[in-house]
């Protein structure tokens, strides 16, 4: 299982071209970059996962609002086409209703559309992290809240069983680049609390400026919104990717640098 981790840890890693032995598929090459890059598409459309793949994407998460059992079908489809793509894409879906007709049944049919992990809101029934689903990992959405006891109240999120990483549901009324250093303190004063690998949600027009707050932040992946045009998805899918390799390369450069200095010294 742990096919969040894997994806987060591969973001880090990268990976080189070529084939997959002698008769394996051809891989593209993949640079490391600071944070996993997922596409969040509020709608199924043919194709457009595969865009954004092949445009710099590391995972997909599509949204379902509990009731459209006919939308886990056309998942299924759309899931197999970008698998075609790349087998190793990691698929996930956001959830927004119908969480009290949740059950194993039900987990198993979005597991057999394709989906690897589901994204829960912080009110979803609390049996469904109990509920063994295999290969098939829990994303809790964790709200932000200006409460002072808020972090010591979060930081009991790390006892419940289930969770594989959560969703920082931060919403940014400002650019990134417009955060303080207190701002980012009291982001940091949730974030470290919950004590899971992190998603945050990124604007789509984000700029170097911004990417730079990611890297002050320090989160595992991010989701992107796909746009309604799909080329205007794919360029956004490939300027936040070059930013999140840059911010990779200079943090290796940093560390890199500090080694150096330590052994001089």
């Amino acid at each position: 299982m742990a096919k969040l981790q894997d994806m987060f840890t591969q973001a880090r890693r990268g990976q080189s071209g070529g084939g997959i032995g002698f008769l394996g598929k051809s891989r593209t090459e993949s640079r490391p970059h600071a944070a996993a890059l997922v596409v969040e598409f509020p709608e199924v459309t043919a194709g457009s996962a595969e865009a954004a793949l092949k445009a710099g994407a590391d995972g997909l998460l599509f949204t379902w609002n509990g009731r459209d059992s006919a939308l886990l079908d056309r998942l299924k489809s759309e899931i197999d086409s970008a698998r075609a793509s790349n087998e190793d894409v990691l698929c996930g879906l956001h959830i927004s209703g119908g969480l009290d007709k949740l059950d194993h049944a039900s987990l198993g049919k979005i597991k057999e559309s394709g989906i690897q992990y589901i994204v829960l809101p912080f009110d979803a029934p609390a049996h469904l992290l109990a509920v063994a689903a295999k290969d098939l990992e829990k994303v809790v959405t964790v709200p932000a809240r200006t409460e002072e006891m808020y972090p010591l109240f979060i930081r009991n999120l790390a006892s419940l069983d289930g969770i594989a990483a959560t969703l920082l549901d931060f919403q940014f009324t400002r650019p990134l680049a417009a955060m303080t250093i207190e701002e980012v303190l009291s982001y940091h004063a949730i974030r470290e609390a919950t004590r899971h690998p992190a998603f945050i949600a990124v604007p789509q027009d984000i700029g170097e400026a911004d990417a730079y707050t990611l890297r002050v932040l320090g989160v595992q992946a991010v989701i992107l919104r796909a746009s309604s045009a799909e080329e205007e998805t794919r360029q956004q899918v490939r300027s936040l990717r070059k930013l999140l390799e840059q911010l990779y390369q200079e943090e290796k450069e940093n560390e890199d640098a500090s080694a150096s200095s330590l052994r001089r010294s």
